[in-house]
């Protein structure tokens, strides 16, 4: 078993520009006291189970599967109801921040991720790195589905 533990926040300006990104497409199979996803980047796909967050960490199993499997399940299970992003990982102070820069729907959102190694880890922060989300749900990209970017109340 392993977990994830990560921080997110909001990004301030365009710090993804000189940096290569990857375009992700992503449909969840299940959503209730445990997360299912399917992800597919280039002619990668993998399947990953999340638990339930509990401060800012979670359970995480993941398992690479083909991507024509993965691209059937996204098809049969979501249709179109799919999160488009593009990741640019840049490397900041011995750690590597993921930028999702979202279209579609949530276009116009822009979230930096830090993996941690445990929940006391300190990373400096990034002069890009805005407001922090870690723990505001509706930034969770199942629940940007439901409710997309910019929240309407």
């Amino acid at each position: 078993m392993s977990k994830e533990i990560e921080r997110k926040f909001m990004v301030k300006g365009e710090p993804w520009l000189d940096h290569k990104g990857m375009k992700i497409q992503q449909g969840y199979i299940a959503k209730s006291h445990s997360t299912v996803r399917i992800r597919t980047s280039e002619k990668k796909a993998w399947l990953t189970i999340k638990g339930k967050t509990k401060g800012i960490s979670r359970t995480e199993f993941e398992y690479k599967i083909p991507i024509e499997d993965a691209n059937a399940m996204l098809d049969e299970f979501c249709g179109i109801q799919r999160i488009v992003k593009t990741r640019y990982i840049i490397p900041y102070e011995g750690y590597n921040w993921e930028v999702d820069v979202f279209e579609g729907q949530n276009a116009g959102l822009v979230i930096a991720e830090v993996e941690l190694e445990s929940e006391s880890d300190t990373p400096k922060l990034p002069e890009w790195v805005g407001e922090e989300v870690t723990f505001d749900a509706r930034y969770y990209n199942s629940k940007l589905l439901r409710n997309p970017w910019p929240f309407k109340f």
